[in-house]
């Protein structure tokens, strides 16, 4: 029996089961696994079809993705395969759209709008949920630019608006601080002013003024945002926990916990019940504060509700301990959870490891990082990255590298942070000729980064390689924008350690000409070195000069130094 003819009687029983969907499934279900059996496309599309048709559209979906991710398939393919069968299956455009949806859930971006745009030169019609799906997805990657372009492609195809390509649209606007815009937007539906497709009148919903309300919270406007909140009453829609975990961060943020705890009485009040997400919010801005027993009454009060604490709880209440110089109240508290057999994630044992390196305690760390691999978790580049930076920090540039080497060996691929990381470490070891050999297979990779240069040079300058720090700054001019304030200070003090005033100071009119603005270490660095080498007119004169430019004197250095010369010369007249 061949393959082909194997497939094709597969595709004639899973027709026989149309008008049963779930007995269709499980028999393509049961001959997929089936040892050297492969569906064909066709056959996938055809229990895709079904499914649609039987708003399955959860396992559409997955065999959809399932395609594009296991199979190989790309998204037009996939198409292809839909349009393919669409007649014979009886199917529905809702096929075309579950299809944009597996895209983005994928993260194919490009695939989604591919998908589209060949619908739309077939002369398919792409509903408005395919567009809203994709606009979504856009928005979710920050990519705006692009939201409003596809947004307007949208529009010139004479699509007409839903509530939640509005909402998208609002959304989008709150997101780039367009809050004029949003509520010019959101006045027009109040008057009725937007029209869908069918004829009905689009209206604001809780989305849209929680759009608004969290955009205000996130700027600290929380005034206005309370007034968009009794705007919101006043058209008839009742605020949900949503719009109250916005107002409640936005003030805990702000330093008013007091206001915080107000408006979970108002929600409590109107028959909302706070959730995990409200109380993660207080309990993290608690910790902030330093208020320890606050955050674990209200802990106590959350578990006595019955709101089961999440992995941001865990994450918070570890990262609240360490942050208050509890450190070992965090390592038993994380205990516990293990005890207790609590899902845990690496974000938490990273919190942990940070922590622990901090306190210089390098060797609990790296016991950490070992007990996650024991039970079956898979540390990321900011555990290893955390545990080298701890290394590098302590003078153990080759734990350092054992834990780099350690890293490499899981695959995964080294990002310049810890690069970063192991430059430095190099550099305090005296290691200089290796970390710019370091440096150089960096720059060859394409990997180039002001951090990692400033670092060598800075190291180069100690040494007392001038001629190795010339060549480098070079070097940076050539490869573009890596000379930056940083940069600027390093070559000052290098110039002023050598009693080389007059240079240094042409260095910082370099500086600003270039329309890099000094900052206060360029103030300290240059004053302090004057007053030691040059006459109380020149330290004076340079002071004015730089505050002139706009840099702001080190209070510290101003009171120590330049105050009393000026005091000194406003006696002698």
């Amino acid at each position: 029996m061949t393959m082909s003819l194997t497939n094709t009687i597969v595709d004639r029983v899973v027709w026989e089961f149309r008008n049963s969907p779930q007995l269709a499934l499980q028999f393509f279900n049961w001959v997929g696994k089936n040892q050297g059996f492969s569906h064909s496309l066709k056959s996938y599309c055809i229990v895709i079809h079904f499914m649609v048709n039987s708003r399955k559209y959860d396992d559409a979906l997955f065999y959809m993705k399932d395609l594009m991710q296991q199979k190989g398939y790309l998204p037009l393919e996939v198409l292809g395969g839909l349009v393919g069968s669409y007649e014979t299956c009886l199917s529905s455009p809702a096929a075309f759209d579950a299809l944009v949806r597996a895209c983005t859930q994928i993260g194919a971006t490009e695939g989604a709008y591919e998908v589209i745009t060949k619908l739309k030169m077939e002369g398919c019609w792409v509903s408005i949920h395919a567009w809203n799906n994709f606009l979504n997805h856009l928005l979710t990657l920050n990519e705006t630019d692009r939201f409003w372009e596809v947004y307007k492609e949208m529009v010139s195809y004479g699509y007409f608006e839903n509530v939640n390509t509005f909402n998208l649209v609002f959304y989008a606007l709150c997101k780039e601080c367009k809050f004029d815009e949003a509520i010019s937007v959101l006045y027009r539906m109040l008057k009725g002013g937007w029209e869908s497709i069918s004829g009905d009148r689009v209206t604001p919903n809780s989305v849209t003024y929680n759009c608004l309300i969290n955009g205000y919270c996130k700027l600290g406007m929380l005034t206005i945002a309370e007034e968009v909140l009794s705007e919101m009453v006043k058209a008839g829609i009742n605020p949900n926990v949503r719009t109250y975990s916005s107002l409640i961060d936005g003030y805990s943020r702000n330093g008013s916990l007091e206001e915080a705890f107000r408006l979970c009485d108002d929600m409590v009040e109107r028959g909302l019940m706070p959730d995990v997400v409200v109380y993660n919010s207080l309990i993290h801005w608690l910790h902030m504060e330093g208020d320890l027993n606050g955050a674990s009454l209200l802990l106590s009060d959350m578990i006595k509700k019955r709101i089961c604490p999440d992995q941001f709880t865990h994450s918070i209440l570890t990262k609240g301990l360490c942050r208050n110089g509890y450190l070992n109240e965090a390592l038993k508290y994380h205990k516990s959870i293990l005890e207790k057999n609590l899902v845990e994630e690496a974000f938490t044992c990273n919190i942990l490891i940070n922590y622990l390196c901090r306190n210089k305690n390098t060797e609990g760390a790296k016991q950490l990082l070992g007990s996650m691999f024991v039970r079956g978790m898979i540390p990321d580049l900011v555990t290893y990255g955390t545990l080298i930076d701890g290394h590098t920090k302590e003078g153990s540039i080759e734990r350092a590298l054992q834990v780099y080497d350690d890293m490499i060996k899981t695959e995964k691929k080294c990002n310049l942070v810890i690069y970063n990381s192991i430059v430095n470490g190099l550099c305090k070891e005296a290691s200089v000729e290796k970390a710019k050999l370091l440096v150089d297979a960096l720059e060859n990779e394409g990997l180039l980064d002001a951090i990692t240069h400033n670092t060598l040079l800075n190291s180069f300058c100690i040494s007392g390689k001038i001629d190795e720090a010339l060549d480098l700054i070079s070097k940076m001019r050539k490869n573009g924008n890596l000379v930056n304030r940083v940069t600027y200070n390093i070559v000052i003090n290098i110039l002023c350690k050598y009693g080389f005033m007059q240079q240094a100071k042409e260095v910082m009119k370099k500086m600003i000409f270039e329309g890099v603005t000094p900052d206060f270490i360029t103030y300290t660095t240059l004053v302090t070195r004057t007053a030691k080498n040059c006459s109380t007119e020149e330290v004076i004169e340079l002071h004015d000069y730089m505050v002139v430019k706009g840099v702001i004197p080190d209070s510290q250095t101003y009171n120590s130094v330049v105050s009393p010369l000026l005091t000194g010369s406003a006696e002698m007249y």
